[in-house]
């Protein structure tokens, strides 16, 4: 497990070790990102180009690595859309120049590299635009095609007989060809093949199927009766169901054909596309393509529509089997959910969702919390602000709860996560982990939304993403949120409304000498009991600031419900207000029992600032949820000449005794 002082940058002196000399490095790079590397490797600052598949006249790879230690720069494949950023282990830390001149040496290579790709991409493309135009169409009796099994559709021939199809941009330019034969395929050299597709049919009503391959797309094609739009590789499936969605809108259905290939490239970047853009997800259940599994007489057509009969379904069939909630803590935190913690700034949210999760994340060594049952998991922790004190406080909860390690991964910084970028560099990050996270926190949500949160379609956007990471994953997502400024908005997350339309479970944090955590929705689940929490600090073994002071942090832990002071009842507030205007009026009695006239009643109660209207209302009988209309139906008071006298025994005793004292 990652060490925290490591991802903050901690001092601490790592282990020397042996390192390889840097062209055996760059080497074992490209083998780890499916890159055969060429048998010599020179670190000149130039880019070199290379066979990545062995084959002749296959210069796709490429790379650029600096001389200057430590050696850096960049490599990939153009083929198959690999871009990867190098630098050689030097068996120390780099110091903070060797960091820069690293990141600016990387920048370099990518500047040489796209300048060189953008000279082969023009000088290609009037090529294999002259290519396609003189090429002649191709037949049935084509080998690859009839061995394939499948109609030419416009694909056309080179003279030595190879079958070519052509690759268009999104904005409709031939970019680029790829030839087929018997035994493999190949791209025009240089021709630009990123985000670059073609469509087989015509688009009517119905779903778009997107398939790898020109001969699964064709195959598609034909029993489907559909169109099928040719993505190329696995790579290029996100981009281009991004442009699909784009021109047909969010109505169109997206049907996103994986290759069931042993690496599982297929299904992880038919994942990716469809998390990001939609889009349903099929997939042949033995390895190998679709072309494949119609060969091998499977129920192709089944597998593209399947049979929908099932999507109603009885209610009594629906309820038979159980279907309990699934809980990370037993009440609080739904698995699979979307969950928001609100307050006020500096009022602890932080601090309660810390405790929560961290117990997730003790690998079982927290079993409860404050009573619940807690379910072990791996937690992602996105902080976007507060790196400082969260250290501290990680740190505290640890050695106050006797945790010695902990299943949990933090952010080195925030990012927009309802952007693509954003997004794609978080599921990246989260599909490279060791193990799936059952709860993602997003700290504050202000720190990863780029927009406003009081936007709908802003509000949207980050729902959608994170939706997209709760579906992905199958995990949780908790927002920590701030609460609205003004007194009534205390209670209730800032900014849109959706917000909270969209919640499973709605977390609020009252700040005070206790901390109440008030479950202010629940969707699926009666909702819990509030809880009582203290702050209580907690002095960190082993941290000594720069002037020899013990450094402290806090952790919560369990609190008394305050007392509450009882709130008056309507008609002891009624009491109140008559008995407060008898004081005014000079405490008159008539009798023997107080005294209040009309006259004096109306002036306090316009003194104390109430409208006309108001006074007017609080004066009539009929009205018996106000002041004398109240008061006269509980028999407190009744009629006396131009106002009132009080006739209940006790309360005229009270008056007149207090009066006299």
């Amino acid at each position: 497990m990652t060490d925290i002082k490591d991802i903050f940058g901690g001092a601490f002196v790592p282990a020397s070790k042996h390192v390889e000399p840097p062209e055996i490095q760059l080497a074992n790079a490209m083998r780890s990102a499916g890159i055969d590397p060429p048998p010599n490797l020179t670190l000149d600052g130039q880019l070199h180009r290379f066979s990545t598949k062995g084959r002749k006249r296959d210069d796709s790879g490429w790379y650029i690595a600096f001389p200057d230690e430590p050696v850096a720069g960049r490599f990939g494949c153009w083929r198959d859309q690999i871009d990867c950023v190098f630098k050689a282990e030097i068996g120390r830390e780099l110091t903070a120049a060797e960091h820069m001149a690293i990141t600016r040496r990387q920048s370099e290579a990518k500047a040489e590299r796209d300048l060189a790709r953008q000279r082969k991409a023009e000088i290609a493309a009037g090529t294999v635009d002259t290519i396609w135009t003189e090429a002649i169409a191709a037949s049935p009796d084509h080998p690859y095609l009839k061995r394939k099994g499948v109609d030419p559709h416009g694909a056309r021939l080179t003279g030595d007989g190879r079958l070519i199809v052509p690759l268009y941009s999104a904005d409709g330019a031939l970019a680029s060809l790829q030839y087929i034969s018997e035994d493999e395929k190949r791209y025009h050299p240089g021709g630009t093949t990123k985000s670059c597709s073609w469509m087989l049919g015509e688009v009517t009503p119905g779903p778009i199927f997107v398939a790898e391959g020109y001969a699964t797309a064709a195959t598609i094609h034909e029993v489907s009766g559909r169109p099928c739009v040719i993505a190329y590789s696995a790579n290029n499936l996100p981009a281009i169901v991004g442009q699909l969605r784009e021109t047909h809108g969010q109505a169109q259905e997206i049907v996103i054909v994986a290759d069931n290939d042993a690496s599982g490239v297929g299904r992880n970047k038919a994942d990716e596309a469809s998390a990001k853009h939609g889009g349903r997800i099929v997939m042949p259940p033995t390895e190998g393509d679709a072309n494949d599994y119609q060969q091998a007489h499977g129920d192709l057509a089944g597998l593209l529509f399947p049979v929908a009969d099932d999507w109603l379904i009885p209610a009594d069939a629906f309820s038979e089997q159980p279907d309990p909630i699934r809980w990370q803590i037993k009440r609080w935190l739904q698995s699979q959910a979307l969950i928001m913690v609100h307050g006020p700034s500096g009022g602890g949210k932080t601090f309660l969702v810390l405790d929560m999760v961290m117990a997730v994340a003790s690998k079982g060594a927290a079993s409860e919390w404050f009573g619940n049952k807690v379910r072990p998991g791996t937690v992602v922790y996105l902080a976007g602000e507060g790196h400082h004190g969260l250290r501290g406080r990680v740190a505290a909860w640890k050695q106050h709860k006797g945790v010695p390690a902990l299943d949990m991964w933090l952010s080195r910084h925030g990012l927009d996560l309802n952007t693509p970028q954003g997004y794609q560099k978080t599921a990246d990050a989260l599909r490279a982990l060791p193990n799936t996270p059952e709860i993602i926190v997003v700290d504050t949500l202000h720190r990863f939304l780029d927009g406003d949160e009081n936007s709908a379609q802003d509000t949207k956007s980050m729902l959608d993403a994170c939706s997209s990471l709760i579906n992905e994953f199958e995990c949780s997502v908790i927002l920590v949120h701030h609460t609205g400024v003004s007194s009534e908005a205390q209670h209730r997350a800032r900014g849109s409304s959706a917000w909270r339309g969209a919640l499973d479970i709605e977390i609020s944090v009252v700040p005070g000498d206790t901390i109440e955590i008030i479950q202010r929705k629940s969707k699926d689940a009666e909702e819990a009991e509030p809880v009582f929490a203290e702050l209580q600090s907690v002095p960190i073994k082993g941290w000594i600031d720069e002037d020899g002071d013990q450094v402290t942090s806090a952790v919560l832990v369990a609190g008394q419900e305050p007392v509450k002071a009882k709130k008056d009842s309507p008609l002891a507030k009624h009491r109140k207000i008559f008995e407060n205007a008898w004081w005014s009026a000079g405490a008159e009695d008539h009798d023997g029992a107080p005294y209040l006239s009309r006259l004096a009643l109306t002036r306090k109660l316009e003194a104390d600032g109430m409208a006309e209207r108001t006074v007017k209302n609080m004066l009539n009988p009929s009205y018996d949820n106000k002041l004398i209309g109240a008061l006269m139906m509980a028999n407190m008071i009744e009629k006396h000449l131009d106002g009132w006298i009080v006739i209940d025994t006790v309360w005229a005793s009270a008056m007149v005794v207090a009066r006299n004292a």
